[in-house]
């Protein structure tokens, strides 16, 4: 039928740059070349062995296929050892609620927070999906921008006064996909005071605070008096725990947000999986010195990567944090794209040109570390042979 009609919301979607980037490596796989993906950020770890065991016995017992409806207890109590334990954070079972991932959780939370119109903060260079939790709930958006002469932190007394006065909220991540740095502690204190001045509720999306270079633990935002006052955070199982398609999350911190997002959420699913729900339970109670040797190895890959790229002369600065890496594209390439493309065409390179971020991240490509140390250095021998950074 030509004569249906679709959302303004869903024509302005775009599948943008990734369809021309897998077209590209489709075509290099056909005529078999090799392809070497850095652009997507899945990890390549296994999950520990006794969360694969929890989702393995409870997947076994019929029981567990029934409608959950609510977080187990064992849940909520297993957030609070965890956030506890490696946080220093004591949580209220009423300031915790499980989500089908931080991304769903993203795209709903604005319907909780924003009447369409209203205004939501975010960062340019950002993840897309940031974005999309206002255009989801039709809110205007509006972009602080992060610089690298700024260390990338929002300049929070630049924002001007008349979009202060309409925002809802304001999305905050370090460390920050995709331009991959951490914020010192003093931000968060001034984020908090920020926040609590100009009557602005703060997201804070932490998915990767046990994947960070600069120190040995990352912290949470809740970590901060005040925070609760202002505010959740997203914890995610994906990275720490390499548990992405388990899909599972939790909004943590401000408990009224907490109860009025449980309460949209009652209205759209029935519930986590409990076979999910209870590999979580053994994951954040169980013994997790794993994350401390993944960790490690993503900064080894870390210095790997930047310091080959180095090497053979482009200058790539090391991450402070996530599982990514973010450049300046190389002189005499007209923007990322064309860089992207022209890379995977020489060298069967694919990386994520930063034009994917927002309008600030044109001019630089994201890199995943999601291969060994021994492809890293092929790959370093692949680029280098390319000569095209000569």
């Amino acid at each position: 039928m030509s004569d249906i009609h679709f959302s303004r919301m869903v024509n302005n979607i775009q599948p943008g740059i990734f369809g021309a980037l897998n077209e590209k490596k489709e075509e290099r796989l056909k005529n078999g070349e090799k392809v070497y993906n850095l652009s997507v950020g899945t990890p390549d770890f296994p999950p520990a062995p006794h969360v694969m065991k929890a989702m393995q016995e409870a997947c076994a017992d019929p029981e567990n296929y029934k409608y959950s409806l609510a977080d187990l207890p064992e849940l909520l109590q297993a957030v609070q050892y965890r956030y506890e334990k490696r946080f220093g954070v004591q949580l209220e079972t009423d300031e915790i609620m499980s989500v089908y991932g931080s991304q769903e959780a993203m795209a709903h939370i604005g319907m909780v927070l924003c009447d369409p119109g209203d205004t939501i903060l975010v960062p340019n260079p950002g993840y897309p999906m940031f974005e999309m939790s206002g255009i989801m709930a039709g809110a205007r958006i509006e972009y602080y921008t992060i610089r690298e002469e700024n260390g990338y932190l929002p300049d929070l007394e630049g924002i001007p006064e008349e979009v202060l006065k309409r925002t809802r909220y304001m999305i905050v991540s370090y460390p920050l996909n995709p331009v991959c740095v951490c914020a010192p502690d003093e931000f968060y204190v001034r984020l908090i005071d920020f926040a609590r001045k100009n009557h602005i509720v703060i997201l804070h999306d932490n998915a990767y605070s046990d994947i960070i270079f600069t120190r040995k633990q990352g912290r949470s935002f809740l970590s901060f008096e005040g925070a609760k006052d202002v505010g959740v955070e997203f914890y995610s199982l994906s990275k720490s725990y390499n548990l992405t398609g388990a899909r599972i999350s939790f909004v943590v911190g401000n408990k009224e947000i907490v109860s009025k997002f449980r309460l949209l959420r009652s209205q759209i699913d029935y519930g986590i999986f409990y076979p999910v729900q209870l590999a979580a339970i053994a994951a954040m109670t169980g013994p997790d010195d794993f994350i401390e040797a993944q960790r490690e190895q993503y900064a080894a890959r870390n210095r790997a990567l930047c310091g080959g790229l180095r090497s053979i002369g482009w200058n790539v600065p090391d991450s402070q944090g996530t599982m990514f890496v973010w450049a300046k594209i190389p002189d005499g390439f007209d923007s990322s794209m064309d860089f992207c493309l022209k890379l995977m065409e020489k060298t069967g390179v694919i990386v994520t040109p930063g034009s994917a971020f927002g309008s600030e991240g044109e001019g630089y490509v994201r890199m995943a570390l999601v291969v060994d140390e021994d492809m890293i250095k092929e790959i370093i021998g692949v680029l280098d042979e390319s000569g095209i950074f000569r």
